[in-house]
């Protein structure tokens, strides 16, 4: 078990001023099975004259506000302490590829069986994902190796085939595009890994949430952390698996929400008005061990 605190800091700078933003902010943790959030908060400056806040049709929570006065900056920092404990050991689940193909199945996992923009592997990958997984044909199940196995035959043929490298794509890179260049970053390369599964009929989602890059700093010590992307895959029950550090998700992962894509998870995204307005973006993420 771990217990993390951790402040996510974006600032917008506009130049020249903006008269008008109307913004949404995924930054705050959420609490499930595995993790509790015991203290959040979120700061916005200017302050809005109201800030409302819901949870979106993927359960994430949503803090909007608009703000209609001239103003050359927004600043958003949320805060949370979240205790992190993760299961141990992820059995295999309990179904094989050919029930993975039911039509109940299918129905039930229709929001993260279907290809998006984002995650849409492209040819060379369905192929290699069809390879590994034991089948001839595409439609193939019955002969298929189980999901677990086939999964993790993915998992290490994207590493071998990936490098991970900050500034080759941006938010809106395509797996596709990002397999092209055989580069990119946690983005990438969950949206790759998503893409291959969903190919094979495994479900897969895509996770935002935050890492702590130094497990072993010492309690009270605070580092400079990020916003980080992995993935879940369901079997018959859901895994975690993160592509950047070739590893499940340990009790260093601090999720904020799950969705199909980085599209349905945006930390911030909004509307300005302001005619000829250039924004600059800073953010900062900083995440401290507590005992």
């Amino acid at each position: 078990m771990a217990r993390i605190s951790v402040e996510h800091r974006t600032l917008y700078t506009y130049d020249p001023a903006v008269s008008v933003t109307y913004s949404e902010a995924r930054m705050t943790p959420r609490s499930d099975a595995e993790q509790k959030v015991l203290e959040s908060s979120l700061r916005v400056d200017p302050h809005p004259p109201g800030v409302e806040v819901h949870r979106d049709y993927w359960g994430t929570q949503v803090h909007t506000f608009d703000l209609h006065i001239p103003h050359a900056h927004l600043e958003v920092v949320s805060t949370a302490l979240v205790e992190v404990s993760r299961r141990e050991g992820e059995a295999e689940g309990t179904l094989d590829a050919e029930a993975l193909a039911s039509a109940e199945i299918v129905d039930r996992f229709s929001d993260y069986l279907p290809q998006t923009r984002l995650s849409e592997p492209g040819e060379e990958v369905r192929r290699a994902a069809q390879e590994l997984s034991g089948r001839r044909r595409p439609t193939e199940t019955a002969h298929a190796r189980r999901p677990a196995e086939t999964a993790h035959a993915v998992f290490g043929w994207l590493r071998e085939q990936m490098t991970y490298e900050r500034g080759a794509t941006g938010v809106h890179h395509s797996a596709e595009a990002a397999f092209a260049e055989r580069r990119g970053v946690c983005q990438d390369l969950s949206h790759l890994g998503i893409g291959a599964l969903r190919s094979l009929g495994i479900p897969a989602r895509y996770v935002s949430g935050y890492i702590h890059p130094q497990p072993q700093a010492e309690l009270g010590t605070t580092v400079s952390g990020e916003s980080h992307a992995w993935l879940e895959w369901w079997d018959g029950r859901w895994h975690s698996w993160d592509p950047t550090n070739h590893s499940r998700a340990t009790d260093h992962h601090v999720i904020v929400g799950r969705g199909r894509d980085y599209a349905d998870v945006t930390p911030f995204k909004g509307i300005l008005a302001g005619a000829g307005s250039r924004a600059q973006l800073t953010a900062e993420v900083k995440v401290t061990r507590h005992a």
